[in-house]
C-alpha cells in the first residue's frame, strides 16, 4: 500500500522534527547547565547538582507518563512533556535574573519532566513503522538530535550576552518557544492510540526478570550513565583548563553531533549485524574515549574524546532500545518502557549529580577510569542475557 507507507515515512519525519525541537534545549542546558550553575552556586561541589535534578525528573517522569501514554494516548503524553519543557525553560530564566542557585535548581524539575516524556518519540515511531521499518525508524528519530545538537550550542553562543549582565537569560527565553513549536507539530502526525487494557496484566516484577529486559535497561544504563558522567563535567574540566564558554560549546556540539548523526545508519547496522554487536562496538569506542581523554587537555583532546563518546552512546542507547523489543508483547510495551526509562534515567540521575562531586574532589582522571567497569559491565549483560528462544535459535 504505497499511500499508507507514505503516510508512515511522513509521521516518522514529524517525530524526528519533535525530536530535534525537544533535544535541543536539553543540548544547550547541557552546554550551560554547569557553567550556570558553578556561577550561582556557593559550593562549587554543587554546579551539577541542576542537571542532577534534571534527571531525577527525568526518571521519575517515566511513571505519569506511562499512566498517560496507556490511558489518553501519546499524543496527550507528548503534549505535556512539552509543557514541561516550556515551564523548565521560564523558571531556569526566572533563576537567572534573581540570580538565585535555588530558583535555578528548581526550573530542573518540568525541564526534566518534558526530557523524560520526549524519550518516548523513539518508542512512538517504532509504534508508527511497520516491522521491517522499525530499526530504521527508531534510529532516525533519534537522528532528529543532529539538529539539536548544530542549533543548541550555537543558540547558547549567539543568545548568552542578549540580556547583559543576566548571562544566558536570553538563551533561555528563546529555549521556551521551542516546546510551543513541538506542539503545533503534534496536531499534524499520526500517533496510535491507548492500547487497549489487557484482561490479565502481567506483573511488572515478570518483566523485569526477564533477560531481555535486564540486558536492554542495564545496557541502556550503563551506555547513558557513562556518557552523562563525562559529558557533564566536561565544560567544567575546560574551564579549568583555560577555555570560555565559546570553545566548551563547540565541545558539546561536535560530541552531540557524534551522538545523533549515526542515527541515519545506525538502524540499517543492526538489521545486518544485530543488536548485540553493535552494543559491543559502542563499548569499545567509548573505552577508546577514556584512553584519549586521559592522554591530554588539549581542545582537540577533549573533541576527539567526546566524539568517541558520542558514537559510543548512539551504538549502545539504539542497539538497548531494539533489545527491549524482545523483552515484551504489545500489549505490554507502555510498562516494559517505563520501568526501562525509570531505570534508565535514575542511573543518569546519579551520574549527574556524581559528575560535579568527583570532578571536584578525585579529579578528571579518575572521573574518565570509573568509566571502564561499568561499560565491562554492560558488555556482560549484552552477550550473556538472551531471551530463550534466541539462545535455542
Amino acid at each position: 500500500m504505497p499511500a499508507e507507507e507514505a503516510r508512515m515515512k511522513r509521521d516518522v519525519r514529524i517525530l524526528f522534527f519533535c525530536q530535534a525541537l525537544m533535544n535541543a534545549s536539553v543540548v544547550g542546558q547541557v552546554a550551560m547547565g554547569g557553567l550556570v550553575g558553578y556561577s550561582l552556586a556557593t559550593d562549587k561541589s554543587l554546579a551539577t547538582l541542576p542537571l542532577a535534578l534534571q534527571m531525577v525528573a527525568t526518571m521519575a517522569a517515566s511513571i505519569p507518563a506511562g499512566i498517560i501514554f496507556s490511558r489518553l494516548g501519546r499524543r496527550a503524553g507528548f503534549l505535556m512533556g512539552a509543557a514541561g519543557s516550556f515551564c523548565g525553560a521560564l523558571t531556569f530564566a526566572l533563576g537567572i535574573w534573581l540570580g538565585d542557585f535555588w530558583v535555578y535548581a528548581l526550573g530542573a524539575l518540568p525541564a526534566g519532566i518534558g526530557f523524560g516524556i520526549a524519550q518516548h518519540y523513539r518508542f512512538a515511531a517504532a509504534e508508527v513503522a511497520s516491522p521491517a521499518y522499525r530499526p530504521k525508524a527508531i534510529s532516525l528519530v533519534m537522528a532528529g538530535g543532529v539538529l539539536a545538537a548544530i542549533f543548541g550550542p550555537e543558540l547558547v553562543k549567539h543568545s548568552r550576552n542578549l540580556f547583559e549582565p543576566f548571562i544566558f537569560l536570553g538563551t533561555y527565553l528563546i529555549l521556551a518557544l521551542l516546546p510551543i513549536a513541538c506542539a503545533v507539530l503534534l496536531t499534524k502526525v499520526r500517533l496510535p492510540p491507548a492500547p487497549p487494557r489487557p484482561k490479565v496484566t502481567t506483573p511488572i516484577i515478570e518483566i523485569l526478570r526477564r533477560p531481555a529486559f535486564l540486558a536492554a535497561a542495564g545496557t541502556g544504563a550503563m551506555g547513558y550513565g557513562t556518557m552523562n558522567l563525562l559529558m557533564t563535567s566536561t565544560p567544567l574540566e575546560m574551564m579549568a583548563c583555560g577555555f570560555g564558554v565559546g570553545a566548551s560549546a563547540t565541545v558539546i556540539q561536535a560530541h552531540a553531533v557524534a551522538m545523533f548523526a549515526p542515527g541515519f545508519f545506525t538502524g540499517r547496522l543492526i538489521a545486518r549485524w544485530g543488536a548485540r554487536t553493535i552494543i559491543a562496538a559502542g563499548v569499545g569506542l567509548n573505552a577508546l574515549c577514556v584512553a584519549v581523554a586521559i592522554q591530554d587537555e588539549t581542545f582537540w583532546h577533549f573533541t576527539v574524546a567526546l566524539v568517541l563518546l558520542g558514537l559510543g552512546w548512539n551504538f549502545m542507547f539504539t542497539g538497548a532500545t531494539t533489545l527491549l523489543g524482545e523483552a515484551h508483547s504489545p500489549d505490554e510495551r507502555v510498562r516494559a518502557q517505563t520501568a526501562n526509562d525509570f531505570i534508565v534515567f535514575g542511573t543518569v540521575a546519579c551520574t549527574a549529580l556524581g559528575s560535579g562531586v568527583i570532578h571536584a574532589t578525585a579529579g578528571w582522571e579518575v572521573l574518565n577510569l570509573l568509566l571502564l567497569p561499568a561499560l565491562l559491565f554492560a558488555l556482560v549483560l549484552t552477550l550473556f542475557l538472551r531471551p530463550a528462544r534466541a539462545r535455542a535459535a
